[in-house]
């Protein structure tokens, strides 16, 4: 094992944090922000890039921390060290409803791929870098951007993603069509690519967008039921178009402000 060995307990239903159990010396990597608690005698420690090769030098810090920022995520992360003198907890926290999906890279075959936004922590040792789209059409249509991330080690990473959480099982050849922005992750054997939605009429009057995402096995791959990005887009809808406040109210509100002009 290169990573540290780490234990952890998921709690909640819908707005779930991991708690992490920290060995002495043991240490885990987290997303800047994803905090929730710690015990005593844990040092934090701010660090660039994810912190998975103890060399490299300066250069190859700021390296690692500029591939970050490809994918929109922060040049810094944080390491949690347990530097007492038994088990001790730190707990991260999701950062909208969903679940947290624990991965174990050694049985996974030391690499996922997954959405930009998706990682939470890991046990240090998980290198945290960024996976080009081998297709053009990927990167100009794909709900995740032409960049996605890479978790790569063979230790224990937590990957966090919106709604209802499905894996499944793709056999060799075997295809499954996904909107754009439900695909949370795959293994780095499934190929990925972007297929514009066939017939003008389903195109602009269907309401599921203009593409979808083509996977093809073999590989496991992991679909979200509720995306961050619609999810914010129908609370945006529902707010009021100009200040004040708009009631849930009835029909006849409704009409009031169609002729109130509003």
């Amino acid at each position: 094992m290169n990573n540290h060995e780490i234990d952890y307990k998921i709690y909640g239903d819908d707005m779930q944090f991991v708690e992490v159990e920290l060995d002495p010396d043991e240490t885990v990597v987290a997303e800047a922000g994803s905090l929730m608690m710690m015990e005593d005698d844990i040092r934090m420690e701010t660090i660039f890039g994810d912190g998975a090769s103890g060399g490299g030098g300066f250069m190859g810090k700021i390296f690692s921390a500029g591939k970050r920022m490809l994918t929109g995520e922060s040049l810094f992360m944080t390491t949690f060290t347990n530097e007492g003198m038994g088990k001790k907890h730190v707990s991260f926290a999701s950062p909208y409803p969903g679940k947290i999906i624990p991965m174990d890279l050694s049985e996974l075959d030391g690499k996922i791929i997954c959405q930009k936004d998706a990682f939470l922590a890991a046990a240090k040792g998980v290198s945290i870098g960024v996976e080009f789209q081998r297709k053009i059409g990927t990167g100009f249509f794909g709900g995740e951007g032409f960049i996605m991330q890479k978790l790569e080690g063979d230790g224990l990473a937590f990957v966090h993603a919106g709604g209802t959480i499905h894996r499944k099982e793709l056999s060799a050849g075997e295809t499954l069509r996904v909107d754009t922005g439900c695909l949370v992750a795959m293994t780095k054997d499934v190929d990925y690519s972007i297929e514009f939605v066939k017939g003008v009429k389903t195109a602009l009057f269907g309401g599921e967008g203009l593409f979808f995402a083509t996977l093809r096995g073999p590989g496991s791959v992991w679909i979200q039921s509720l995306p961050f990005s619609r999810l914010a887009s129908r609370v945006f809808a529902a707010m009021p178009a100009a200040g004040g406040s708009k009631d849930e109210g009835s029909i006849a509100k409704g009409l009031f402000n169609l002729f109130d002009g509003d």
